[in-house]
């Protein structure tokens, strides 16, 4: 197992969803907090990288090439580990009873 630093995973979660929106706004609405805490968190994760992963414009962001490649990698971590967590989660037994797996 590698010693590597995970970068942060706050970061992480903003990236991807700004990167599946190419819009701070957006994003900062699916995950409830202000565009301005998006881009804190993408310049964050920016730094930890070494590199930039959107350009900025005055009518918004888009991926860089490495933005991209980054995005698509990371968005599909993120869709295994929500699928991960809705196998292992306890149901709420006002739901009603869980399908079984796929």
């Amino acid at each position: 197992m590698s010693n590597e630093p995970l970068p942060p995973l706050n970061s992480l979660q903003a990236f991807e969803a700004a990167g599946r929106h190419e819009s701070f706004l957006y994003a900062a609405a699916e995950l409830q907090v202000s565009p301005g805490a998006i881009s804190r968190h993408v310049r964050l994760l920016e730094r930890f990288l070494g590199t930039e992963l959107f350009v900025r414009q005055s009518n918004g962001v888009t991926l860089t090439p490495v933005g991209n490649l980054y995005a698509r990698k990371v968005s599909r971590i993120v869709r295994d580990l929500r699928r991960a967590t809705a196998q292992v989660r306890t149901p709420d037994p006002a739901a009603g009873p869980r399908p079984g797996p796929p």
